[in-house]
């Protein structure tokens, strides 16, 4: 019998995935440690797990051969030295948010595009004031989004700007192929001679160690001064003291946020406040069905691990994605 141990915490959610696997997979043994305590007992016969694994946890799987993160981008820690050195495979939930965020991307594309981030304070004051007809307005058919970070979210949100009309370029460090609505695609080491070419700079990477802080004053200060920055990647790959700097110096025109270095975002922080940021609360992957897209993903790869077959979603552990 294959044992997948169900780390905790736990809650209604994982207890009923539990009893969805077993039920759908009888040659499955489901372990379900509601404590540390119980994950410490359980596993040293455990062939799989699903969540998060602490370093003693680790020490102790002495079978595992998979591992399930939680989280499409678990937070910074989670690929610890132990688990990078550990010969389990670890999967994760990516591909879930693509809709989602990729609609996320393109409202603030949309609200720069028609000058919301102009009208919207003005609103707050009963201020009826117009931008020039000839100004605050960005013609999409003629503007450039660079995306950086062109997996599932970057496609989608690549899909949804060439349907627009923009002209779409991509940075990804894995891809090799330009997906539909990338006229250009290039690696990392592209990144700096590309972001003087575009309207709108858009990331949506992860936090790993090549990522964390590379967006700083040196990559704003060669954006367009008339270009907006938008961020629903990961908080910690933007130095937010650096662009409160470009803002202020009218090295950008502003930014779309939904991820900050430091969460949730302090009240007196002075991106609040600054004209052209428009900011929300780490809620753009929020949206239906994510607990059944995780499941299904979480069932699938159990069947796959099962039978011996490739898994879904596989992390290079030492790269954090």
């Amino acid at each position: 019998m294959t044992t997948l141990l169900m780390l905790p915490p736990q809650n209604p959610t994982t207890r009923g995935w539990a009893s969805r696997l077993a039920s759908a997979l009888p040659q499955l043994s489901v372990v379900v440690a509601e404590s540390e305590a119980e994950a410490a007992r359980a596993v040293g016969d455990a062939d799989a797990a699903f969540g998060t694994m602490t370093e003693p946890l680790i020490r102790d799987a002495r079978r595992l051969r998979w591992l399930q993160a939680p989280q499409a981008a678990p937070p910074a820690g989670y690929y610890s030295p132990g688990l990078i050195a550990h010969a389990a495979t670890v999967t994760n939930f990516r591909e879930i948010y693509n809709d989602h965020i990729g609609a996320h991307i393109m409202a603030f594309v949309l609200a720069f595009a028609r000058g919301f981030h102009h009208y919207l304070p003005r609103q707050l004051k009963r201020e009826w004031r117009r931008e020039p007809q000839d100004g605050g307005v960005i013609h999409l058919p003629e503007a450039t989004a660079l995306i950086v970070g062109v997996g599932g979210i970057g496609g989608e949100a690549a899909r949804l700007a060439a349907s627009f009309g923009m002209h779409v370029m991509g940075i990804d460090a894995r891809r090799r192929e330009a997906p539909p609505g990338v006229l250009k695609l290039d690696g990392p080491d592209a990144l700096d001679s590309l972001l003087p070419l575009a309207d709108f700079v858009i990331l949506t990477v992860p936090h790993t160690p090549a990522t964390e802080g590379f967006m700083h004053r040196a990559r704003f200060q060669r954006m367009k001064r008339t270009a907006f920055f938008i961020n629903i990647g990961r908080g910690m790959t933007t130095r937010l003291d650096d662009l409160v700097a470009a803002l202020r110096a009218g090295e950008i025109a502003g930014a779309g946020l939904d991820v900050f270095e430091q969460e949730p975002l302090p009240a007196d922080h002075p991106l609040w406040t600054m004209p052209g940021v428009l900011i929300t609360p780490h809620t753009a992957g929020h949206g239906p069905h994510l607990d059944e897209r995780r499941f299904e993903i979480l069932l699938d790869n159990s069947r796959r691990f099962l039978s011996g077959l490739p898994l879904r979603n596989v992390v290079d552990k030492a790269n954090w994605f």
